[in-house]
């Protein structure tokens, strides 16, 4: 039997390790050891000869950690549920291509009509496609007519099926593309979207298949988060909650925390923040902490407690987040969300909670000169400027407070003129009365009575529009004058 005579794979529990191994344990203790204290850790001395046999045991480690990948589990419902069946078709094809060229006919034929049926029980279309297009070949070397004519007929109606779907699927990146550019971006392509979806609508009626649903689904949503249809988001989501459950939905196919995420960012949006709250607390024990979108999960599970005026929740929240091993992973625009939201929730704790340390660094962090979002007009600007001035004014520092408000006044003039930023112009305007009020909260509190009334009746606006509240502006307002109460910049 030909075989590869090197093991394939590291033996993690090895009592006896190799350097391999050794390799292994010792960045898991330490991954910030330096290639010198590796070196002299594997090998005794910083040589240029060890030094190369670190790079090669380097590449050995690599090759056998990947191998691993073909062997991790993808049982646990928490992670995407259709993952097990796709892995588990590619497994399959990828057994059937090696079977084929060792000119194994026969259980080639068994492996590729499990994964057809597989494929078709999982919806999915492109490896039915492929499963029946290798069949095809398979008869036709065997001269089996019969079956080679029943395998053609039915590989002409999965690539009909198929060339949908793929029309399905370059819409929805396009769209999903352009969405994730500029404000003036976000609302070109928000203009093109009935017309996408009738598109895509039209296409699922003739194939009928998940993928054509599913893109149909998501459009929706997307388009619903756009305009501010919150309330749609939420129908939508239940609807299709139902549809699963009454088994209309292929259950190996749909994922149900992408569901549930939506159902609580469109409480967080709509503000309704109680209800969401106690809906993400029952949907958080379904989301996997290695999944790509448990961090974006709890981004709104934390924005929920601090709208819901649940600080301490909002502060136990924070500390669940950090404790996960993959926090500094994140993209760079991921880390620097968390670290305004880290710096909301501790503004708003009491000050003898906060350690020193992060006493100094919302320090740090309100003494920014030019905010660090300032590239992203529907970013984190306004929330960055309030937070640095209400800083400001619990250290009762006067020209600090200037400063930022002056700040606000010009961003507000430059960047806030939409009928959509309707809730953070009307803020400011608000807060921008301080001066004219001589800082006290009485006088404040009657002059700011009207902004207040229309900030309460402001309509709610799309997800292209739309200016983060990290804290709801109505709390924010208390907090200013609560901050006033204590005593006035000097």
């Amino acid at each position: 039997m030909r075989r590869n005579t090197r093991r394939p794979l590291l033996d993690l529990d090895s009592t006896h390790p190799g350097k391999e191994e050794k390799m292994m344990q010792a960045l898991a203790a330490n991954p910030d050891l330096t290639t010198i204290q590796l070196t002299k850790l594997l090998y005794g001395a910083n040589s240029a000869s060890n030094r190369t046999a670190l790079r090669q045991l380097r590449g050995r480690v690599q090759d056998k950690l990947l191998n691993h990948l073909f062997f991790l589990d993808h049982s646990d419902t928490r992670l995407l549920v259709s993952r097990r069946y796709e892995l588990e078709c590619l497994d399959l094809l990828h057994k059937v291509t090696i079977l084929y060229l060792e000119g194994e006919y026969v259980l080639t034929e068994k492996l590729l009509r499990r994964c057809l049926r597989l494929a078709q029980q999982s919806d999915f279309t492109s490896y039915a496609e492929q499963a029946v297009r290798r069949l095809l070949t398979l008869y036709a070397e065997q001269h089996k007519r019969p079956l080679y004519l029943v395998a053609s007929k039915q590989l002409a109606e999965l690539r009909k099926k198929l060339a949908g779907e793929q029309e399905v699927e370059q819409i929805l990146s396009e769209v999903n593309s352009n969405l994730a550019r500029t404000v003036a971006t976000r609302r070109a392509e928000l203009i093109k979207i009935p017309a996408y979806l009738e598109k895509i609508e039209a296409l699922h009626r003739e194939t009928r298949t998940f993928t054509t649903f599913l893109a149909l689904y998501r459009l929706r949503l997307a388009h619903a988060e756009l305009v501010g249809d919150y309330k749609g988001i939420i129908r939508y989501t239940t609807q299709a909650t139902k549809q699963l459950q009454e088994g209309k939905l292929n259950a190996r196919r749909f994922d149900q925390r992408f569901n549930q995420f939506m159902n609580v960012y469109a409480h967080l949006r709509s503000r309704q923040p109680v209800a969401g709250l106690k809906l993400a607390e029952a949907f958080a024990q379904d989301m996997h902490p290695t999944s790509s979108n448990w961090f974006y999960f709890y981004e709104h599970y934390l924005m929920l407690a601090l709208h819901a005026g649940e600080y301490e929740q909002a502060l136990r929240l924070l500390h669940v987040a950090h404790k996960n091993p993959s926090f500094a992973k994140q993209r760079a625009a991921a880390l620097e969300r968390w670290e305004l939201l880290e710096a909301y929730t501790e503004f708003v704790q009491p000050v003898d909670k906060l350690p020193v340390r992060r006493r100094a660094q919302l320090a740090v962090f309100a003494a920014l000169t030019v905010p660090e979002y300032s590239r992203d007009k529907r970013g984190y600007n306004v929330a960055i400027l309030i937070l640095q001035l209400l800083h400001y004014l619990r250290q009762r520092l006067l020209e600090p407070v200037l400063t930022r408000l002056e700040r606000l006044r010009k961003y507000q003039q430059r960047h806030l003129r939409d009928a959509a930023t309707l809730r953070s112009r009307t803020f400011l305007r608000m807060l921008l009365l301080l001066p004219e009020a001589e800082f006290d909260p009485e006088v404040l509190a009657i002059r700011g009575k009207p902004l207040l009334a229309n900030l309460q009746q402001a309509p709610l606006v799309g997800e292209a529009e739309a200016v983060a509240e990290i804290i709801p502006y109505e709390a924010l307002w208390d907090i200013t004058l609560l901050l006033l109460r204590q005593g006035t910049p000097e």
